[in-house]
């Protein structure tokens, strides 16, 4: 089992890999599979879960395959709210896995797709960054990842301990929705301008 990162981190150096020759379907991706010279941008995407140790759990080359195969099997993991690291299956027969998520888009990591919108979206013959309409997608499938462990920076250096702690008992320091009070990182001017806000409630200056 692996995490969203580590699938990703596997993705992204394929950005870029070609077929060869141009137009034969012919990639690492097919001669993995044993079905070289065949269609590959669900290959390309069975290739990402196989290097990561996650393999997944239906073995087929074709979009709607996997999709049904996970309705019937594992209905809870399709969805139709994208997150990083899901499975596009498209409506006119391709995939990706999805890199991140903006509330009418979604950029994916796509086997067999062309770097321009003039050439074949489904089979282009190159891996690519894709930013499509969420409309273009059938259906999200979730594969099972490992959760990944959260670092949280809230330990501060005795030379500021006292600081930190005045500020977190205070309100001025509160972290993210986690927590994590992020103290080794940099502050930027909105955040500046909220912890400012906070204190000047503090001292009646508002």
């Amino acid at each position: 089992m692996a995490t969203i990162k580590q699938v990703l981190q596997i993705a992204h150096p394929e950005l870029g890999v070609k077929e060869s020759p141009p137009n034969s379907n012919r990639t690492k991706y097919g001669r993995w599979f044993a079905l070289d010279g065949y269609p590959w941008c669900m290959m390309f995407v069975q290739w990402v879960f196989a290097q990561a140790g996650m393999p997944l759990p239906c073995r087929t080359a074709s979009c709607s395959t996997l999709l049904r195969w996970f309705q019937k099997n594992q209905p809870a993991r399709v969805t139709q709210s994208p997150e990083p690291g899901d499975i596009a299956i498209y409506n006119f027969g391709h995939t990706g896995i999805v890199e991140s998520v903006a509330p009418k888009t979604i950029t994916a990591i796509e086997g067999n797709t062309a770097p321009n919108t003039s050439g074949s979206q489904n089979n282009g013959g190159e891996v690519c960054r894709k930013t499509r309409k969420r409309s273009l997608v059938t259906a999200f499938i979730r594969p099972d990842y490992q959760k990944e462990v959260s670092h949280m920076d809230n330990t501060p250096s005795p030379a500021h301990k006292s600081s930190v702690d005045w500020a977190v008992q205070k309100g001025i320091l509160t972290g993210d929705a986690d927590g994590d009070l992020m103290l080794s990182q940099s502050v930027t001017r909105q955040q500046f301008c909220t912890m400012l806000l906070r204190f000047a409630k503090l001292i009646g200056k508002d």
